[in-house]
């Protein structure tokens, strides 16, 4: 009785994004654990004598505390300001990517802990859950922008989708190939080979269809920003004359920079796993710093001095600006009807005036 009369509030498509990242993470890592239970020859004397030989070391190198430090602390400063400029200016859009970071850095910092004990499947589990799947929320968030933006631009028939339901689809695809590179995931760390090797063939399969996903995305939105361009000539420079970090078309460049530093990391990591866990890409440190922290950490640090909130209002707001929007077309409308019914009403009696008068 008492749930009719209070009005239920209906999560929205973030939390619930990031509802099923973390119960998915922490199902992964429970399931992952029954993996690491299988008989192997003696651990070497010395894990930092040999690395690139060592069974044991999952990275095959001895993961650098510089490297990590470094990342560390860029990533975690894009963080801490966005979710400064969340607090003051607004932005809950981004909120997937804000949480995102978070993430990212909890698997970077995971690799003091490897740099320590290089041999442990435990903490190399974790930090490769929290790094490769932290980017899902990068992703969800430049999905939840382009709905927001094309809506607040009035501008949304340009989309090949409405942008009611841009959200909806690409997030469900994003958790989809979430949860099957979980999956492939889960099942990667056997240290049976046969295992292993179906495990790391789903997890392929899971980024092969996000980085097909993300470029089709991109592709739809490429063609917005071009759309706008042509056929939208006031909408395109509608903050003509203010200044750069005011004018919404420097939100758009920042989108298309994040989405290629996005898209890079997602060639990365295809290509990667395509060569196989113990493949040159993975067991070169080099790499994960050049194409997937570095891309990654461009694509988000971007939004910083161009942060949406400064440009698209939150969904709250913006619902109330459609509604005004929709009573002011419909008073024009009137209007213009009342003004074509009076022109007709002259028309009538003007040619009545040059009839003829019978006697």
């Amino acid at each position: 009785m008492i749930s009719k009369l209070l009005p239920v509030k209906k999560p929205s498509s973030i939390s619930n994004y990031t509802r099923i990242l973390s119960i998915a993470i922490l199902v992964l890592a429970l399931t992952s654990s029954t993996y690491a239970q299988t008989s192997l020859p003696p651990r070497p004397a010395d894990p930092y004598a040999d690395p690139a030989h060592d069974i044991y070391n999952p990275l095959r190198y001895i993961a650098s505390n510089a490297l990590t430090s470094v990342a560390f602390a860029l990533i975690l400063l894009v963080a801490l300001a966005q979710t400064f400029l969340t607090w003051k200016i607004g932005g809950k859009s981004m909120l997937a990517m804000v949480i995102a970071s978070y993430t990212f850095c909890v698997g970077l910092g995971l690799r003091f802990g490897l740099h320590a004990q290089p041999e442990s499947k435990g903490i190399y589990i974790a930090e490769y859950l929290f790094v490769v799947l932290s980017p899902c929320g990068f992703i969800a968030a430049n999905y939840v922008l382009l709905g927001r933006l094309s809506r607040w631009l009035r501008c949304d028939r340009h989309l090949l989708i409405r942008p009611q339901k841009i959200t909806l689809v690409f997030v469900m695809s994003d958790v989809v190939t979430f949860l099957v590179q979980a999956a492939g995931g889960s099942v990667s760390v056997s240290n049976k080979a046969s295992t292993s090797l179906t495990g790391s063939r789903i997890f392929l399969a899971g980024l092969a269809l996000q980085l097909v996903s993300f470029l089709f995305f991109s592709i739809l939105y490429v063609r917005f920003l071009l759309r706008v361009y042509k056929l939208e000539p006031t909408a395109w420079s509608r903050d003509q004359g203010k200044p750069f970090l005011q004018d919404w078309r420097s939100l758009a460049m920042a989108m298309v920079i994040s989405c290629i530093g996005i898209l890079i990391r997602s060639l990365y990591r295809t290509i990667e796993l395509s060569e196989g866990y113990l493949g040159h890409l993975a067991t070169t440190e080099a790499f994960f710093y050049g194409l997937d922290t570095l891309p990654l950490f461009i694509a988000i640090a971007i939004y910083v001095p161009f942060w949406p909130g400064r440009y698209v209002p939150d969904i709250e707001e913006l619902k109330a600006l459609e509604e005004k929007w929709k009573l002011e077309g419909a008073g024009a409308r009137d209007e213009e009807k009342a003004t074509s019914s009076a022109t007709g009403s002259e028309r009538v009696e003007g040619v009545n005036e040059r009839l003829p008068v019978e006697n």
